[in-house]
């Protein structure tokens, strides 16, 4: 499963190295190089193959004549790319990505279990610290949805 957060930097062709460690859960968890990236309204977000079939599984069954079904489907699976790991462990992350999550050279990489995001820094940092202010709000939610569970 992916965790941790990393800083890596992308290159002059928009080229981002995936964390070693990244890499070596992709190979051993998946069994392959691939990547599905589609953004976020704040970050992108990245999902094995495998991780993304479960999804395009899930979102194919909902009902398409719903105009926020449409919507959230223009919006998260219309950005959706392929990426794929060359022999450095690099995937390119496409422009219009880029741009719509203000990554310019510097990326943080987050793994959230079976998907990893990619933030740009000042915005993950506002974003971070906005967490850790509703921290207890958060775990009382998460507390709730996981059936009176304590997360700690």
């Amino acid at each position: 499963m992916f965790r941790g957060q990393f800083r890596h930097h992308l290159d002059e062709k928009g080229r981002l190295n995936i964390p070693r460690r990244f890499r070596e859960i992709m190979q051993e968890r998946y069994g392959g190089s691939g990547l599905i990236v589609t953004r976020l309204p704040e970050c992108l977000v990245a999902y094995p193959w495998e991780e993304w079939k479960k999804l395009e599984e899930r979102l194919v069954s909902l009902p398409s004549d719903l105009p926020e079904v449409r919507l959230y489907m223009r919006f998260f699976l219309g950005s959706a790319e392929e990426c794929f790991l060359d022999r450095q462990g690099r995937i390119l992350l496409p422009v219009h990505l880029r741009e719509a999550a203000q990554i310019e050279k510097e990326v943080v990489l987050l793994g959230l279990l079976d998907r990893f995001e990619l933030w740009n820094p000042e915005r993950f940092g506002q974003h971070m610290a906005k967490a850790q202010e509703d921290f207890d709000l958060l775990s009382r939610k998460i507390a709730e949805l996981s059936l009176g569970g304590s997360p700690s």
